[in-house]
């Protein structure tokens, strides 16, 4: 990678080996949203940038990525190309350089328009432990799970950008040894560490996308936290899947990561005792799964690492199995790997593992304990992946804080 001509740290995880797409405005200029880049501490207008090196498009000065995105990757790819041409090269600092804004005096946003939010459940150390608190004396995977990546349908209207309110949602659960169901704010209030992928090109329906395909669709990557309310979502469950315990919000980072930047960080996914079907089977294929480090901190105390390349499941599988059916994709379909656990406890990306339920609370360093989420508490998650040589892949960070509803609920 060719030097920049930025005064940037050499450790910077937002060298030009990430370059992540966003979406932001500024103080000045609050009521225009724009796409930026970051690099560095800095965000940079693309469509001012572009218009001042003389490659103005009208992809690159929308107000989201979704132009950009389904254009397909070749102009994934020129369009890097071009990015790192004028960071690197002396001659555009005099154009560039104005273009650039302190990423402190910007405010990030949801950087597209979600289309379908689909969720799986692909770390088998999750689903592992899950089975063991729900299902004591039975096999801790349901007879699917190693056949087919399990997900279930979300509500793309909970999508929410890092540092958003995250209002504690009320409904429907049932307390041990009663009857009858109780409504109220959640008791149970989790979190649930995640990967995300964005679909930029769309397909036609009954089209399938094939594995080898997956990098002609999914235009990059983003952390995920899906807020999850277990106790709603233990009431509702059966025999249909997650509905209110998880649709209140799935909080997203504002950077995404391009596939082109995660190169370096493409692992084999762990090995597998079970035959897949050919459509799903990826032991001639390139590698998909992803060397990314996450990490959870709750009121600024790191309480969890989950390691992603030990998910079981990778994001092309995914994307395979969710078209196989002959469904289409749309631009802005978005789609998470499911909760990020490690076969440690100090790897588990949910508190529901973490505390086992509840019975074994987390001790934090100030002494408080925690099993589920207090009104107050804030959980962000960082991650990185590694670059050439000895560069870092930042992801930004999900940051969210929980409050309470306010104002009366609809039920007593």
């Amino acid at each position: 990678m060719p030097e920049t001509w930025m005064d940037l740290p050499e450790d910077t995880p937002y060298g030009l080996s990430n370059l992540p797409y966003g979406v932001f405005t500024t103080s000045a200029d609050p009521g225009r949203p724009r796409i930026g880049v970051r690099i560095g501490e800095d965000v940079l207008d693309l469509g001012a940038a572009a218009r001042a090196v003389a490659e103005p498009s009208p992809l690159l000065d929308a107000p989201n990525l979704d132009p950009l995105m389904s254009a397909g990757r070749p102009t994934w790819t020129r369009v890097r190309r071009s990015l790192v041409a004028w960071l690197t090269d002396d001659t555009h600092r005099e154009a560039i350089a104005p273009h650039l804004h302190p990423l402190a005096d910007a405010t990030l946003h949801l950087p597209f328009e979600p289309a379908d939010y689909v969720d799986f459940y692909a770390s088998e150390h999750h689903a592992a432990n899950l089975g063991a608190l729900f299902r004591p004396g039975s096999p801790p995977l349901l007879p699917n799970w190693k056949h087919l990546p399990v997900g279930y349908h979300g509500r793309a209207g909970s999508l929410v950008v890092s540092g958003t309110p995250v209002i504690r949602p009320s409904g429907q659960y049932k307390e041990p040894g009663r009857q009858e169901p109780t409504f109220g704010p959640s008791r149970k209030l989790d979190i649930e560490a995640e990967v995300g992928f964005v679909v930029g090109t769309p397909t036609e329906y009954g089209q399938q996308v094939t594995l080898d395909q997956f990098p002609d669709h999914v235009f990059g990557i983003c952390l995920v936290n899906d807020w999850s309310a277990r106790d709603l979502q233990a009431w509702e469950y059966v025999p249909l899947g997650p509905f209110l315990g998880k649709s209140f919000a799935t909080s997203l980072s504002p950077w995404i990561v391009p596939l082109d930047a995660l190169e370096h960080a493409r692992v084999a996914p762990p090995s597998r005792d079970v035959p897949l079907l050919p459509y799903l089977d990826d032991q001639n294929q390139p590698p998909w799964g992803l060397d990314i480090e996450l990490e959870v901190r709750l009121n600024g105390h790191l309480i969890s690492r989950p390691p992603f390349a030990s998910m079981y499941w990778t994001a092309a599988q995914q994307l395979a199995h969710t078209t196989v059916n002959g469904a289409r994709l749309r631009t802005g379909d978005f789609y998470a790997s499911g909760t990020v656990s490690g076969p440690d406890p100090v790897q588990r990306g949910s508190l529901i593992e973490l505390s086992w339920n509840g019975q074994q609370p987390i001790k934090l360093p100030d002494g408080q304990l925690r099993t589920f989420l207090e009104d107050g508490d804030e959980v962000v998650i960082t991650a990185v992946a590694p670059g050439p040589g000895q560069a870092k892949i930042g992801f930004g960070e999900i940051s969210g804080r929980v409050v309470r509803r306010q104002g009366p609920t609809l039920c007593a």
